[in-house]
């Protein structure tokens, strides 16, 4: 990272980071080329390590790339806010983000789904809910677990 001064070393302030973000641009291939998707997630941390949520519909684009090739790599960010100037060049923006990259694993699991939809929920809705078997028979779910992460803020 160039400009170490920015960068967020400290996993609990990565999540903190996470916490606030309620969308995650998910970079995958898809027919050779890179395909990127803005989606809602869900996460939690397992074994010091950052894991998102995903949910996509059973059959599409994003099911298809990711069940073909699953390295993918994501990019969340929050805190944007322009820093005006005199001058155009003296502009900047205030911002907090995090990018990982990881391998897309399509839950099978019923309960493991569930679990994962629950998840995505909490983030999202910041309250618990719970799935019966047939919603999650309906929809595909994925777990990314961070194999890389890094994050990134400026504050002034």
């Amino acid at each position: 990272m160039r400009r170490k001064d920015r960068e967020i070393t400290d996993f609990q302030e990565i999540l903190d980071v996470v916490k606030r973000c309620k969308v995650c641009r998910l970079a995958m291939i898809w027919q050779g080329k890179p395909y990127l998707i803005p989606m809602n997630f869900g996460w939690e941390q397992e074994d010091g390590k950052l894991v998102i949520y995903l949910h996509t519909h059973l059959q599409g684009t994003k099911n298809q790339a990711m069940l073909q090739n699953p390295d993918v790599t994501f990019e969340m960010d929050t805190d944007g806010k322009l820093i005006e100037a005199e001058n155009p060049c003296q502009y900047g923006y205030l911002f907090s983000s995090v990018v990982g990259s990881g391998k897309a694993e399509l839950l099978e699991n019923l309960e493991e789904k569930k679990q994962a939809l629950a998840s995505l929920m909490r983030h999202q809705a910041g309250k618990d809910f719970e799935f019966t078997d047939a919603m999650a028979k309906c929809v595909a779910v994925w777990r990314v677990r961070a194999d890389e992460l890094t994050g990134k803020h400026r504050v002034k």
